[in-house]
């Protein structure tokens, strides 16, 4: 079914959210053009919850501004409706003809941590194949990519929850560092009230709010606080010293670095008191059931898969990972921030998470494509090196990107923005217009949550079902459909790019037949019937592997079994506070807005709530710069200036001010961030610039 057409009747279907990696489940009602939304109250996630994202969700499929048509960019620099077979041909014969002159590598393609696994896996077979380029990469990289980095090291297998979520609702303490779920994913409180917690944040967040122990160290130093609390399991007597024995490997080389960690220096550096230092091993460690979890906060840094491993470091120490009622997780950010990262969009790996560097997977994954294996590409840059390099000397020419806005959601984003103007081609596939689409050569118009079919996976490793309570609007194709027909234009058999998600995904299942993240025992038929399936569920005879919902219980995914503690050591941000800019500044979310917002501020609700940039400030900071509460500031950093709505926050840390960086324009927080990179995850550092402060006011014509 296309277009408008066969939507008169009432129509209800079981779904999933559009928005966060929880994917809370829902019910959809279509009558006419109208859908409402409403929580499934069967779905363990949400409990028959759904946060003020979720309950507006509907409000975006009638959007005034829906992209309906292509639109191409003319001589005279505007962009103008075309047909879809204009526009296609456009894009294929200039990308023919860039490929020709500087080689595959001149495009690069750019993903998104909420396309669906088959999307996802769509994109990262048609940059290998048909384009044969290695540039691809997505925003997910500014996410996830440390904590994956540092779950992969230490446990084999990185999947951001290696149990389900219902697991947290029976523990007694659980640790939250750098991780506001009260604002960016409500429904996770549900299982929160019962367990004590332990938030570990610069910020007394909503979460922080409802904490019994609440740690406020100084943005940057959440290393050196994880390895003082390390320090302290040891000389408090709380190691679990036969969990060590049997099940880790390497504790004395990161004990070596933990040792000089002790809590009066931690406290100097952090400023978390020595006390509530020593109280949160403490609850930690004496508490029956009990968890660590790391978020956003922890993770990007240039330090960020150092911090991570740390705080697993203190969880292996404390003997929680891999124990039923215990353990360690990543509270995944993107609505397909998981699977989004499993099956071939990120740079260096191709579909089951399998690396693209490894010779067996290459030639299992070519096997599956039909291709040569000597014909895929090696690894690419990751997402903001691949940004940087755009219409660069020997960078790509062209980018197609899909599912991500990264003039607002990128790190130097003035920069990046002028890096994507530098392109001979820019082509963005999206749903409504955004920040991006305004620099873009050609437009593409897809279908969106409510209007396709496929599968997602959950921030638990769960494989759900996405289902469609309407066709796209006439004129909107899925991103499948435009695959396919840019593969077939490049020259590409046309059988080799379905459009249906379900051949796709019995594809993706055969390409995944043995990685990391096997889904080769996952059918559309079993996630109908209603079966909870959780990677890995390989294919087995019988067909019936019931999936993994916890991990590890009996070993880890290294071969010997044993999970692997990281030497690792504090260092400073890339930035310190000095004379010209004496403040840190750290961004995040807020409630009623989702990523780089281009969804959300398109509901008048979620507008309402959070209508404009703001930066919190505390009061004593904002009287010494002559800052009062509803005026305008000017943010300034060492790359950009940002025009925000001064909020007087009392328990703020007077060196620090906090933006969202769900806003537009001249309010866009990350034209403050910078380049500097985690050199092992490529994670930009998000979360500490150094600022100064001053009042701005609008000048006057």
């Amino acid at each position: 079914m296309s277009g408008d057409r066969a939507q008169g009747l009432t129509v209800s279907v079981g779904t999933h959210c559009a928005y966060c990696a929880l994917q809370c489940g829902t019910r959809l009602h279509r009558s006419g053009q109208a859908v409402e939304v409403e929580p499934s109250p069967d779905f363990p996630v949400n409990q028959g919850g759904l946060c003020q994202k979720g309950w507006t969700a509907p409000v975006l499929i009638t959007a005034p501004d829906r992209l309906r048509t292509p639109l191409v960019r003319g001589a005279g620099g505007e962009l103008a409706p075309a047909g879809w077979d204009e526009a296609l041909d456009l894009i294929a014969r200039r990308l023919q003809r860039l490929r020709a002159e500087h080689g595959p590598d001149a495009v690069a393609v750019f993903g998104g941590g909420g396309l669906t696994n088959e999307k996802a896996y769509a994109l990262g077979k048609f940059a290998r194949v048909a384009l044969g380029t290695s540039r691809i990469d997505y925003n997910g990289r500014f996410c996830m990519s440390s904590a994956a980095a540092a779950g992969n090291a230490a446990f084999g297998i990185d999947r951001g929850l290696p149990f389900p979520v219902t697991d947290l609702s029976g523990a007694d303490v659980v640790m939250l560092a750098g991780a506001n779920p009260a604002e960016t994913m409500p429904p996770l409180m549900r299982h929160l009230t019962r367990p004590r917690l332990v938030v570990i944040d610069p910020r007394r967040t909503r979460t922080a709010e409802q904490a019994a122990l609440h740690l406020q160290p100084a943005p940057g130093t959440d290393l050196a606080l994880a390895l003082g609390l390390l320090h302290l399991a040891v000389t408090d007597g709380h190691l679990d010293k036969e969990y060590l024995d049997t099940r880790t490997t390497g504790f004395e080389a990161a004990w070596e670095y933990a040792v000089a960690w002790w809590p009066e220096r931690v406290e100097q550096i952090t400023g978390v008191p020595v006390d509530d230092q020593r109280a949160a091993v403490r609850m930690l460690a004496e508490a029956d059931r009990r968890y660590l979890l790391t978020g956003r906060g922890v993770e990007q840094h240039s330090k960020g898969t150092d911090t991570a491993a740390a705080f697993i470091n203190l969880a292996l120490a404390l003997g929680l990972p891999g124990r039923a009622g215990s353990g360690y997780g990543c509270l995944t950010g993107q609505g397909n921030g998981q699977g989004g990262r499993e099956h071939g969009q990120k740079a260096d790996q191709l579909p089951g998470y399998r690396m693209i560097s490894d010779p067996e997977a290459r030639a299992h994954v070519a096997g599956v494509w039909g291709v040569d294996p000597a014909s895929l590409p090696g690894p690419g840059p990751g997402a903001y090196q691949l940004l940087d390099a755009l219409g660069t000397p020997g960078g790509p020419r062209a980018m197609l990107v899909f599912g991500s806005n990264p003039v607002v959601s990128a790190p130097h984003a003035a920069h990046v923005a002028r890096r994507l103007a530098a392109l001979d081609l820019l082509v963005v596939a999206d749903l409504v217009p955004s920040e991006t689409t305004e620099l873009a050569d050609v437009v593409l118009p897809v279908a969106q949550w409510a209007e396709e079919e496929g599968t997602t996976t959950s921030l638990e490793g769960r494989v759900l079902r996405r289902r469609p309570v309407l066709a796209p609007p006439d004129g909107v194709r899925t991103d499948l459909e435009v695959l396919h027909g840019l593969a077939v234009r490049l020259g590409q058999p046309a059988h080799r790019f379905p459009v249906s998600p379900r051949a796709v995904f019995d594809e993706l299942r055969r390409a995944s037949g043995g990685g990391r993240a096997d889904y080769a025992g996952i059918t559309y038929e079993r996630l109908d019937a209603g079966e909870a399936l959780y990677w890995p569920c390989p294919d087995v005879p019988g067909g019936d592997h019931p999936g993994t919902p916890r991990l590890f219980l009996d070993r880890f995914a290294h071969p010997d079994g044993r999970a692997r503690f990281a030497p690792v050591e504090h260092r400073d941000p890339a930035e310190t506070p000095g004379t010209d800019y004496p403040l840190l500044a750290t961004t995040g979310r807020v409630l009623a807005q989702y990523q780089s917002g281009a969804q959300t501020r398109r509901v008048p609700e979620l507008v309402a709530a959070a209508p404009e940039a703001h930066v919190e400030v505390h009061p004593d900071t904002a009287a010494r710069y002559g800052l009062g509460e509803g005026g305008l500031a000017r943010v300034t950093s060492a790359r950009g200036s940002t025009i925000a709505r001064v909020r007087l926050v009392r328990t703020l840390r007077t060196d620090t001010v906090f933006l969202p960086f769900h806003f537009p324009g001249a309010g866009r927080a990350n034209l403050l961030t910078g380049p500097a990179l985690d050199p092992v995850s490529g994670m930009p550092e998000f979360k500490v610039s150094a600022v100064r402060i001053e009042p701005w006011r609008e000048p006057t014509t």
